[in-house]
């Protein structure tokens, strides 16, 4: 059975050790990095930069703790994500977001390069076929996956399947384009964009908000499209407020491909040899790649680690589904009843990634929650 380590958010004494930084540190070395990591080793912290108005994302003091906890075992570890916008763009909002070497202390760096580019191809399964991995990620010999739990407009849920999903594969392939990367995961078909002109406001968010100019609106009023160079991200549908555009998408199928290329990124690593943090801390309403952040649905619970995705997943939304929602948040609601809120946001049932990552050997749903408690007093 599969150890899954907590430490709550709360902090019952005005003691550095009663921190969240402070439980981190002690959780590490509960779990052991040098059970997982060697000295000299090159080990990657993968974590999700953000984006320009999305600041949500895994705080860099965490980042830092745990690049400290790999270098006291002799490790070398760097941070890393891949490119979700232009990529010196990306390092740009990284190091607006607080992620640079001074802040976690290791080199922060782009898994695919400055062009999201650099990948090679990996068996994925029956729906992706092959699923275009990150070099970097592919190379290095240990991993440690630093997730931002939060909800997910298509998944309903998003935590480590999904960082090591999308984050550890990249938005295209030098040859075959999206179709070998996250678009194939996004879309269906060919997932060509449709545009009602009659619903549209011309309000130029999908324009505005689209990392490859992809859009652009012909003297301000007909909207242009260019399929090539479209990475199918889909943030244009998720900022059109009038419901003006589309892109075909399958949720269920989206899912299950999620712990398809989780299951492919972990493929490039030998037997644990990663080892997955999850951060359930300002748990807002969607993910971290849009231009905003909204105020968190869910009280902050704490940090989850396991050496098994399933698990860690698992005993995420064990306690995500006992929250309250809290007032005035998208939750739209201010009753103090315990529910499923994330479902009953998204009304996905985002379950079917974690089911579909346990039927493909990824790891267990059964787990043993191993609380860390307060302090000892010395």
């Amino acid at each position: 059975m599969a150890k899954v380590y907590f430490s709550s958010a709360r902090a019952l004494k005005w003691k550095y050790g009663d921190s969240m930084p402070g439980k981190l540190e002690r959780m590490l070395s509960e779990v052991g990095l040098g059970n997982y990591f060697s000295p000299k080793e090159w080990v990657a912290v993968k974590t999700h930069f953000g984006s320009e108005g999305a600041h949500r994302v895994v705080r860099p003091v965490f980042l830092r703790k745990v690049v400290e906890g790999l270098k006291g075992i002799g490790a070398k570890p760097c941070v890393v994500d891949t490119v979700r916008i232009k990529g010196l763009d990306y390092l740009d909002v990284a190091n607006q977001n607080g992620i640079n070497h001074l802040s976690v202390g290791a080199p922060v760096v782009l898994g695919d390069g400055l062009y999201g580019k650099d990948n090679i191809m990996v068996k994925a399964g029956e729906i992706l076929g092959e699923i275009a991995v990150a070099s970097l990620i592919y190379d290095i010999p240990g991993m440690v996956v630093c997730s931002h739990v939060k909800g997910h407009i298509n998944a309903g849920y998003a935590g480590a399947i999904k960082n090591l999903a999308m984050g550890g594969v990249s938005s295209a392939h030098r040859h075959c384009g999206w179709k070998c990367g996250r678009g194939a995961m996004h879309t269906i078909g060919e997932g060509d964009l449709v545009w009602d002109s009659e619903k549209c406001e011309l309000c130029y968010q999908c324009a505005e908000v689209c990392p490859l100019d992809a859009i652009v609106f012909e003297e301000g009023e007909q909207l242009f499209w260019d399929g090539n160079t479209c990475w199918r991200c889909g943030r244009c549908v998720r900022v059109c407020q009038s419901e003006a555009i589309a892109m075909p998408g399958d949720d269920e199928r989206f899912m299950k491909s999620l712990a398809e290329a989780a299951g492919a990124v972990l493929s490039t690593f030998e037997r644990k040899k990663v080892l997955y943090i999850n951060f359930l801390t300002e748990i807002q309403p969607e993910c971290d790649c849009m231009p905003a952040a909204d105020v968190p649905v869910i009280q902050d619970a704490g940090i989850l680690i396991s050496d098994d995705i399933v698990a860690v997943e698992q005993a995420s939304v064990v306690m995500l589904q006992s929250a309250i929602p809290l007032p005035g948040s998208a939750t739209g609601t201010d009753k103090r009843d315990k529910g499923d809120v994330l479902f009953e946001l998204h009304k996905k049932d985002y379950r079917i990634q974690i089911d579909e990552a346990e039927r493909l050997g990824l790891g267990s749903r059964n787990y043993e929650l191993i609380e860390l408690g307060a302090q000892k007093e010395k």
